[in-house]
């Protein structure tokens, strides 16, 4: 995944105002939401694996796949998991927003896109890592394209949009795996994925450790540029890493702020009345994206390609450190 560099000020995103016009319990945990615009008007244009941020409330913002198809115009469908250990954002999705209710939403965003290449696409999706791989598969059904879908979840009942995937126009597309233990996993994983077919591509999406497990197979065979993913949070890994404190310059004003080690470069210059805009704090969607002119970036974000980190001209605010003593922002 990669973006253009942003200037990270705080600027006002464009938002809508837009009403739930239908709330469905699609599995065990998960709920799906319909968004359309008071007026009925067409909403802004999407593109498969394209997100959204919601609003739900001061300083409560989350980011849900789009699960549209093509035809979908007039309405946004999300589906939200409610997680054991929410921070607020699924909590509020299921517990509060109900059919009626009105809440403030971006324009879609894609970090995450489609690609257009002659080969077939194979999809692969773990839980509710299927809401931006659905929209992948009605486009492409939509388009004609070549594709399959390999899905995997704990059981039927834990399995989103189940329904939708077994029409018959999704017949011979659509492979779904149930309860499957983890050494049959690898093991299917690795006969799927051992040989690629001509100019084909991998899309993936799911929970870390799935994603994780998919990514390392398919390394042995599939090139680096034929592997797209989206993940719902940084690695814990690069989290738990060093967090020395280290100072930012500001190349506009030529100030040093210090980033203390329990701090965030966004808490740190937010806390000195300097602002940036974020959205998901969490290294995903790239928001607070900034330049460096200077210093070495730590980086624990995963949003950047691998060529950026190398380029190190680029940081993730919200989660990314500094290596060195200090780090020259492009703001």
């Amino acid at each position: 995944m990669s973006a253009e560099p942003r200037s990270g000020v705080t600027k006002e995103s464009p938002m809508m105002e837009v009403r739930v016009v239908k709330v469905r319990d699609e599995a065990i945990d998960i709920k799906s939401f319909e968004l359309a615009s008071d007026s009925g008007a067409p909403l802004p244009p999407l593109t498969p694996g394209s997100h959204i941020d919601v609003h739900l409330g001061p300083g409560l913002v989350r980011q849900y796949s789009l699960c549209n198809g093509p035809a979908d115009a007039n309405r946004y469908r999300i589906a939200v998991k409610r997680e054991p250990d929410s921070r607020g954002g699924s909590a509020t999705m299921h517990e509060r927003l109900k059919e009626g209710d009105s809440i403030d939403i971006s324009e879609p965003r894609n970090n995450f896109a489609l690609k257009s290449h002659p080969g077939p696409a194979l999809l692969i999706a773990g839980g509710i890592g299927i809401t931006p791989i659905l929209s992948m598969a009605l486009h492409l059904l939509h388009a004609g394209r070549e594709f399959s879908l390999q899905y995997f979840t704990r059981s039927i009942a834990h399995t989103a949009f189940h329904d939708l995937l077994s029409e018959k126009r999704f017949l011979n597309k659509v492979t779904f795996h149930y309860a499957i233990e983890p050494d049959a996993v690898h093991s299917y994983l690795r006969k799927l994925l051992w040989h690629r077919p001509d100019n084909s591509a991998l899309y993936l999406c799911g929970p870390r450790p799935f994603m994780d497990v998919v990514e390392s197979t398919a390394a042995a065979t599939w090139p680096p540029e034929s592997v797209n993913l989206e993940y719902f949070s940084a690695d814990p890994a690069a989290m738990s890493g060093p967090r020395d404190t280290f100072t930012i310059r500001l190349a506009s004003t030529g100030r040093d702020y210090i980033v203390a080690a329990e701090q965030s470069i966004v808490q740190a210059l937010r806390a000195a009345g300097v602002g940036i805009e974020t959205s998901c704090e969490q290294g995903v969607c790239g928001t607070c994206l900034t330049g460096v002119l200077s210093g070495t970036p730590d980086h624990r974000d995963v949003f950047l390609t691998d060529e950026e980190r190398e380029a190190g001209d680029k940081i993730v605010c919200c989660v990314s450190r500094a290596k060195s003593s200090l780090l020259e922002l492009d703001l």
